[in-house]
């Protein structure tokens, strides 16, 4: 069952989004070469804490960080460390709050330093693909609208989408239904409906789509090792349509 929530619950999670907006436009200004990335967990946690929330992640399905910070081909979930950013590096962070006993989650892909053409088509290519889904996230359309509209954008710009991970309902529990996948059918798939709030997070690749599980142990890559970008917004819809929670 896909939980709808009451106008409190919106409003708190609303508030959970606009600390975590702020939270990660920080982050990304640090977003440098020759920065640890456990520098940027360092500051995460310490964001989040000064905020008066905790970590969504940290310690989910044992993951150890607040942050996930997934590098070039790493797609989601990887870890921090002592990994100093190059310049050229395109990094994924993925961040979630625990605010007021509700969620709020997000992601964006950066590159450290100068971008490169293929680079800058992918993370294009990702922004417009999120900005595309929310469009279709109104009273009435299914889920599976979505989905179309992610991955046929996306392949007819020469990308794949992921398969293997997916956006998600979110709430008082950080992964609630529905699962949102980046591929699906029009009209298949439950229907939205006012008070429900969800992550809308398309993952794509500049090649293949398969991915295996990274040497930490946590994270996941390209099995070709291509690049791969991460955005992530979250949703609330409401009486005046798509109301993005975490936006900038």
């Amino acid at each position: 069952m896909i939980p709808i929530k009451k106008d409190f619950e919106l409003q708190i999670m609303a508030e959970a989004g606009k600390i975590l907006a702020k939270i990660m436009k920080r982050l990304e200004k640090e977003m440098k070469p020759g920065i640890k990335t456990m520098e940027l967990e360092t500051l995460a946690e310490r964001l989040i804490l000064e905020s008066g929330g905790t970590c969504s992640f940290k310690g989910y399905d044992s993951f150890p960080a607040c942050l996930c910070v997934s590098i070039n081909e790493q797609v989601i979930h990887g870890i921090p460390s002592t990994r100093i950013l190059k310049q050229g590096d395109m990094i994924s962070l993925d961040l979630g709050i625990y605010h007021q006993g509700f969620h709020a989650d997000m992601a964006r892909t950066v590159v450290a330093g100068k971008s490169n053409k293929l680079q800058r088509k992918l993370i294009k290519v990702t922004k417009e693909a999120l900005a595309k889904a929310v469009k279709y996230a109104k009273p009435g359309n299914s889920f599976g609208d979505l989905e179309w509209i992610t991955q046929n954008y996306v392949e007819s710009q020469g990308f794949n989408v992921v398969r293997q991970f997916c956006g998600h309902g979110i709430g008082k529990e950080l992964h609630e239904d529905p699962q949102i996948l980046n591929f699906g059918k029009k009209g298949t798939g439950p229907k939205i409906k006012e008070g429900m709030v969800f992550c809308i997070e398309p993952m794509v690749t500049a090649g293949d789509w398969q991915l295996e599980k990274s040497a930490d142990g946590f994270a996941y890559e390209t099995t070709d090792k291509s690049l791969s970008c991460h955005f992530e917004d979250m949703v609330a819809i409401t009486g005046k349509g798509c109301q993005i929670l975490t936006k900038y």
